[in-house]
Formats: structure tokens, C-alpha cells, sequence
């Protein structure tokens, strides 16, 4: 592959974008990072990517509140591909997101083999 497949993450905590990041570029990704929904938007109008890793509590625009407002945008942002993940796990918070429009929702922590399984799925990379 001759580019490098580009991730945003978008979370709050400096932890898990360190965690999700040195994953990420082991496998060969080029990884953006965001604190909220609002960083988030700004970084994508800029350049496009991949595909993104968006978690649900964060301070000024929440994950659910982004993904709204991602998926009104014009193609082809607004169908870039989202993996919500997150500590929320019952049920109303997983149709939340996907009735927001997350392709897939993942429970925190996540394991290392589950993230890269996803990145490639999003991606349209081989595992």
C-alpha cells in the first residue's frame, strides 16, 4: 500500500489517544488527534481521512452531538467511516450512536488485536 491509511481520534483523555495512537502507527497508520467534537470538525474540513475512533463524553461537543453533525455534512465527509468507543455500554447508549451515525460501537478498554480488526475493516485494509 503506498499511503498510509489516516485515523482521527477523538477523545478527551491524553491516555487513551497515546494508547490507541502507538497501536495505530505500529500497524502503519498516520494518526491525527482531536480533544472534542469541535476540534474534530475543524481538523476534518481541513483534510479528510480514513477513517475515525470517536468516544462519547467529551467537554464542548460530545461524540453523539459530532456524528450528528458530521453526518449532515456534504459527501464525502459525511460518511466517514466512525467507530464509537466507549465506557457507556447498555443498550440505549449503542443505538444512540449508531441512530447518530457510528458504523460500529466498541466497549472501553479496548484490546489492542480488537482495535487494529476494526481499523482495518474501516480502512478497507487486509488485517
Amino acid at each position: 500500500m503506498s499511503e498510509k491509511p489516516r485515523v482521527l481520534i477523538i477523545d478527551d483523555a491524553g491516555l487513551t489517544r497515546a494508547y490507541y495512537r502507538d497501536i495505530l502507527e505500529r500497524a502503519g497508520y498516520q494518526v491525527e488527534e482531536a480533544l472534542n467534537g469541535v476540534e474534530a470538525m475543524e481538523k476534518l474540513l481541513q483534510s479528510e481521512v480514513d477513517f475515525m475512533i470517536v468516544d462519547v463524553n467529551m467537554p464542548q461537543m460530545d461524540g453523539i452531538s459530532f456524528l450528528k453533525t458530521l453526518r449532515r455534512q456534504a459527501l464525502p465527509l459525511g460518511s466517514t467511516p466512525a467507530v464509537v468507543a466507549s465506557t457507556e455500554a447498555e443498550g440505549h447508549d449503542i443505538a444512540a450512536a449508531r441512530a447518530a451515525g457510528a458504523n460500529h460501537y466498541l466497549v472501553k478498554p479496548l484490546r489492542e488485536d480488537v482495535l487494529l480488526q476494526y481499523a482495518a475493516l474501516l480502512s478497507g485494509r487486509p488485517a
